[in-house]
């Protein structure tokens, strides 16, 4: 019998490892990509969970390199039974003088490479007889934001997608799910959130908790949907803001 994996990109750090974390803490085997090729170094993890973390170089932007790094899982002997799509980009600017590569750029690591690869996916979930994809978008989906037209176009699209694949794919045994976080504290922009900073006291106002969210709880919650309280999930986005969208 095969060995079952969840593939995790963008899992070397910051949300995806968490992720990949919470993951393995379920008694999963990750197969963390990144561009990188390293897992996530998280203090406090025991040695069984770090054993359930497998090392896998991928970049989301280049299809080839998803295609390769999962016929490597196959013939490793694992078969895949999940997908995490966490690899993304932000960058912000004006909109009246947006260049266009910029906003390629973003529709292309934001959106396309979700599509290529939950495709890239998509033969091996059916040798698994169906599976469990959850992308990670972001509540600027819904929200208008300055100087913020291409990623918030970009996230809106991961939520199209999951409710078309949803749609198209939930008859293969394939369900999609769209988590959106808001705010998020982890490694990667810990200065930018620190207590004194100007972010940290704007979100103290706006976040009805009055703090951003941890990386965890993205973690805990995508792990969940991979269990079953996540059975009969498909098609929809949730949002992890701390309710900060719906509070006016």
């Amino acid at each position: 019998m095969s060995k079952t994996c969840i593939v995790v990109t963008g899992a070397s750090k910051g949300i995806g490892a968490s992720i990949a974390v919470a993951l393995a803490e379920q008694g999963n085997y990750v197969a963390c990509l990144s561009r990188s090729g390293t897992v996530p170094k998280i203090e406090g993890i025991s040695p069984e969970v770090d054993a359930r973390l497998l090392a896998g170089r991928a970049d989301v932007s280049q299809p080839e390199t998803m295609a390769q790094a999962l016929k490597q899982l196959k013939d490793d002997g694992w078969q895949i039974k999940g997908l995490v799509n966490n690899a993304g980009l932000h960058v912000d600017g004006p909109s009246a003088t947006l260049p266009l590569d910029q906003w390629q750029l973003m529709m292309d690591m934001n959106a396309t490479s979700v599509l290529t690869a939950c495709q890239t996916a998509y033969p091996y979930l059916l040798e698994n007889q169906g599976g469990m994809i959850v992308n990670i978008g972001s509540f600027f989906e819904k929200l208008g934001v300055k100087r913020n037209v291409a990623y918030c176009a970009s996230k809106a699209a991961v939520g199209a997608i999951t409710r078309c694949l949803a749609a198209e794919w939930g008859n293969k045994g394939i369900r999609v799910m769209n988590v959106a976080p808001g705010y998020i504290e982890t490694d990667l922009n810990a200065d930018a959130m620190g207590e004194d900073s100007p972010l940290r006291q704007y979100l103290a106002k706006r976040i009805p908790g009055g703090m951003p969210g941890k990386s965890k709880d993205v973690g805990a919650l995508v792990a969940s949907m991979f269990g079953p309280a996540g059975a009969f999930l498909s098609g929809e986005t949730i949002y992890i803001d701390g309710g900060q969208s719906i509070a006016h």
